[in-house]
């Protein structure tokens, strides 16, 4: 694997988008997923076992995220921070994230819907790479804040 893509000139989000792609041509762990819904509500809980990096998705709005059990470290803008559960943050829109699990972790992002169709969620609150999200920013006028 080159980690030159690494390097240090690249931006926090150069640097997770550089690392996912290198990933992506590792072998790849199935990582469950639960759906719960009640009025307004969406919940998208996954368990990750414990050694694992992976990447967050790219979130459309800022949304909430609990870390009910487990401890991790996420690669963010102000450094590696190690985080365990109970843990709960709301990511700003955008965020773009690397973690690694030290143990068993069950992370659950929260957004504000009626909706119940997951792929019709999925295309309401992630885009699917780097250029939607720069496409939905300028239809919506939003500031990026990297």
């Amino acid at each position: 694997m080159n980690l030159e893509v690494w390097g240090n000139n690249n931006s926090i989000r150069e640097k997770v988008f550089n690392l996912e792609v290198l990933m992506k041509q590792l072998p790849q762990t199935d990582i469950p997923v639960k759906h719960y819904f009640s009025q307004g509500v969406y919940a998208r809980e996954i368990t990750i076992p414990a050694g694992i990096i992976l990447t967050g998705e790219i979130h459309k709005f800022k949304q909430l995220n609990i870390l009910s059990s487990g401890k991790m470290s996420v690669y963010t803008e102000e450094g590696i921070k190690r985080v365990q559960a109970p843990f709960t943050v709301v990511s700003p829109p955008g965020t773009k994230r690397i973690a690694y699990t030290h143990t068993e972790c069950v992370w659950t992002t929260i957004h504000g819907t009626d909706e119940t169709d997951v792929e019709i969620i999925k295309a309401q609150f992630i885009a699917k790479d780097e250029n939607e999200w720069l496409e939905f920013c300028n239809t919506n006028q939003l500031q990026l804040g990297f």
